[in-house]
This record gives structure tokens, sequence and C-alpha cells, in this order.
């Protein structure tokens, strides 16, 4: 038989408790939850009702009978069959390795020797002038195409165009390309000294050779 007294008192017990819960739970919303009177009496109501039902529920469950606990320690003392166990299988032993024969150390190749270092090339060393100083660029004809016209630089005329050749001097590029000491040296052999630097030979020549025209070279060639 089953106490009724002792089950309506847990369940009265257990609603007690719920009820605290939901009082608590409605308070403490309206204090620190800020909420209004009807949603914190809400949501107190509610948990009133979760956590009776859940304690209720918990604490009022019905006892077995004695009858019944002893079937159960009955059915617990039967002894439990016990499964053989299968035949393990044969473990394979591995076999152990046999220690391999220390090798001796391979002899170290011999360090290879540097390789000498190159001679530095040697620098080209600049052309010997002539004995009498005459220039480098200088040549004894003209290259092949013809002589340029040196009359187009002024100051420059046919018979000082022809002593120009017997220097050597035949293309623009030879007169751009006069030092100081080579104009030094082509203006002892002409017969008006100074002439070369007051006309700007090398200037105008330079123009010329690059393709360019002076004033002095239009006005002649339209001549």
């Amino acid at each position: 038989m089953y106490n009724d007294k002792g089950t309506i008192g847990m369940a009265l017990g257990s609603w007690l408790v719920a009820m605290a819960v939901g009082a608590l739970a409605t308070i403490l919303l309206w204090l620190l939850g800020g909420w209004g009177f009807m949603q914190g009496a809400f949501v107190g109501a509610v948990v009133f009702g979760v956590v009776g039902l859940l304690i209720s529920w918990i604490m009022t469950r019905p006892l077995p009978m004695p009858g019944e606990i002893a079937a159960n320690m009955a059915d617990t003392d039967a002894p439990v069959a016990v499964k053989p166990a299968a035949a393990s299988a044969p473990v394979a032993t591995a076999a152990t390795p046999t220690a391999e024969p220390v090798k001796a150390d391979a002899p170290k190749p011999a360090p290879k020797k540097a390789a000498p270092k190159k001679a530095a090339p040697k620098k080209a060393e600049p052309k010997a002038a002539a004995p009498d100083g005459r220039p480098t660029g200088l040549s004894d004809a003209a290259r092949e195409g013809g002589a340029d016209d040196l009359k187009l630089i002024s100051g420059v005329g046919p018979k000082l165009e022809e002593t120009l050749n017997g220097l050597g001097i035949w293309h623009f590029d030879q007169v751009a390309g006069l030092k100081k000491k080579d104009i030094a040296w082509v203006d002892e052999r002409l017969r008006f000294k100074g002439r070369i630097e007051r006309d700007d030979w090398v200037g105008q020549a330079k123009t010329l050779a690059g393709g360019g025209e002076t004033e002095f070279s239009k006005k002649k060639r339209k001549s």
C-alpha cells in the first residue's frame, strides 16, 4: 500500500516551493529588471506553474511495493552467464632486426684547389701621336662615298678646302673632333692664323656632321 498522506504532504510542499520561486522571480524582475507589474506577475505565474509541476512530479512518484523490491533483488542475484572469451589470435612475433655492420667512415674528398685568379685585362694604351704632332684622326684619303663639302663651313673657301684635304681633313666629323692641340697643329699650317676658333669651325662641323644645317650652310646651298 502507498502512503497517501506522505504523497499529499510532498505535493503541498512542492507547490509552496514553486510559489516562493515565482514570487522571487516577480520581485527580481520588478526591482532589477525594471519590468511592469503585469509583466512581472505573468512571468512569476509561469515560473510558479513550471517549477510546481516539475517538483511535484519528482517528489510524488509512487514508491514500489515490497514484493517488487524483492523480485528486483532476486533478479540481480541471478548468476550472469559469462561468454567464453574468444580464442586470442596468435600474436606474430616481429623479427628482431639484426644489427647492421658499422660502415667505416668514407674518406673525405681532398679540398679542391682554388683556381688561379685571371689577370686583369690590360687597359688599351692610347695611340701614340705622329712624331710631328699630327692628330690621329686625320687620314690620307677620303672615306668611301667621297669627301664632305667643307666649304659649307663659314670661313672655308675652295683653296682652304684643298689645304685641309692635304692635311688629312676630308669630313665634318674630323673637324668636329679637333682638340685644342689639334687645332694648334692645323692652325700653324694655315695662311690665316686663328680662323678655326674665330669662325667656330668645330661647332659648325658638329651641326653638319649630325645632319643639321647652319645659317651659313643654308645660304651656301641656296646660292
